[in-house]
């Protein structure tokens, strides 16, 4: 049987984000609840602001301020778009890293099957905007929330989600509040393969995997559709442990396939809508962080044939804007360039407020501005507050950070005073976007084209 990628889903998926709820973002009213953003817009919609394509520097925004590049950011969407298509991946990007609606309306155009999620409240937040597809990175074993996805499977049949499953006990609860809720359509699991002793979660061994499947067969409220994991927690990971464990996942599958697992008690071919309310006809090996995707379409490209076609489900989710730190040393391009180079598509600018002596300064931005939890964000370039010059930031460093300040050691001889507005790279994009509701995005010139909402 084939194993191709199926086809990603095109206009038909596009259009279904395209009843308006994302066009509303841009109808909320600009006010002191978004800090940044011009004093001057209090009371224009987002769009309005938008609209007047206003200069980040002299248009009334204040620092700190985040910004997000254009041309950075469309880069890194067309760039992994044609990495899984060479690679016959579908891509479901991990949502958690924006949470933003008008970042997965551009990852679905781009190709996306779906968006991964880690929580049920990031699922909610998924529905509240028409995503049809999603896939839950986690066991999901809170009653409440179960309770919600019953009546959304319900009430929308194109509606497809899968979750991980790691424990017979996980799975005894999920079949304890589906039938609870009165569930009528099977949640489809994926038995979470763990990355070995001392990793994250995810069952340990391929025993306690079968285990898991077999709680899973029993009862009528789930369904089985494949298997899953994170290469990302592989212990002192390195290409070659990485991809071992990775084919321990598609042996798994494989395993699973063979016992007859898959095809459920009324066997292939099973009814439904586009997806089917029991599933498709395919089995789903999941597995893709950022840090290692590479070896992920490595080993996915050797999966044997199957009894179903498989959906080879890749979910790496910080390219979207990359950053100046942890993912750009980590970055499986690094690795293999002739593929191509993410573009890293943060920068948070902020005020030189005070200098109080030749080897010290201080920028008006913080740990409420800035990641700071894998690494200090990292002086790049000075804009001169007399002139609006660009420089290199040369002879600063940022040596850490406050509530609402930046630390930065001068060199002697650098050229800095107050009023400077200093431009700094940061490291790890999902501590970067949590900070900030509204993000202008800005062009290579300065021009805000739109302010991207986030929902954390």
């Amino acid at each position: 049987m084939a194993t191709d990628r199926p086809a990603p889903l095109g206009d038909e998926h596009v259009d279904h984000l395209g009843d308006g709820r994302v066009d509303h973002l841009r109808d909320e009213r600009v006010d002191h609840r978004f800090k940044g953003l011009p004093p001057d817009a209090e009371g224009l919609t987002v769009g309005a602001l938008a609209a007047q394509r206003r200069d980040l520097f002299t248009g009334g925004f204040t620092t700190p301020v985040l910004a997000l590049s254009a041309e950075s950011l469309a880069h890194n969407l067309t760039l992994l778009e044609t990495y899984a298509e060479r690679h016959g991946l579908a891509f479901a990007p991990h949502g958690k890293t924006s949470m933003s609606p008008q970042l997965f309306e551009r990852q679905l155009a781009h190709g996306a099957w779906g968006i991964t999620a880690a929580l049920p409240h990031q699922a909610r937040v998924y529905r509240a905007f028409g995503i049809r597809r999603i896939f839950l990175a986690n066991e999901v074993v809170d009653a409440a929330a179960l309770r919600w996805l019953a009546g959304e499977l319900d009430r929308d049949p194109d509606f497809r989600f899968l979750c991980y499953v790691d424990s017979v006990r996980g799975v005894e609860l999920m079949d304890e509040a589906l039938r609870a809720a009165g569930a009528t359509r099977p949640v489809e699991v994926v038995v979470e393969l763990g990355a070995g002793e001392g990793a994250r979660t995810g069952a340990r061994t391929e025993a306690d995997c079968a285990a898991v499947a077999d709680a899973v067969a029993a009862v009528t409220t789930l369904r089985l559709a494949g298997v899953a994991g994170y290469e990302g927690e592989v212990p002192d990971a390195d290409g070659d442990r990485v991809r071992a464990w990775l084919r321990r996942l598609v042996a798994l599958a494989s395993e699973f396939d063979k016992a007859g697992r898959f095809s459920g008690p009324d066997g292939p071919g099973r009814p439904g809508g586009p997806d089917g309310p029991d599933g498709p006809d395919e089995i789903v090996i999941s597995a893709g962080g950022s840090a290692w995707f590479d070896a992920v379409a490595d080993v996915f490209a050797e999966i044997p044939a199957l009894s179903l076609p498989v959906l080879k489900l890749l979910r790496s989710g910080a390219y979207v804007s990359h950053d100046d730190g942890h993912y750009r040393r980590l970055s499986p391009f690094n690795r293999v360039p002739e593929e191509g180079a993410l573009e890293p598509a943060f920068r948070l600018w902020a005020q030189v407020v005070s200098r109080p002596s030749a080897g010290q300064a201080f920028l008006n931005a913080g740990k409420r501005d800035a990641a700071y939890d894998l690494d200090l964000p990292e002086a790049q370039v000075i804009r001169d507050g007399h002139t609006g010059e660009v420089r290199p930031a040369t002879g600063l460093t940022v040596t850490g950070l406050s509530d609402q300040h930046t630390w930065v050691s001068t060199a002697e001889g650098a050229q800095l005073e107050v009023g400077d507005w200093v431009g700094l790279g940061l490291s790890h994009p999902c501590t970067s976007f949590d900070k900030w509701q509204l993000i202008p995005l800005v062009e290579a010139d300065g021009t805000v084209t739109d302010v991207i909402r986030t929902f954390f």
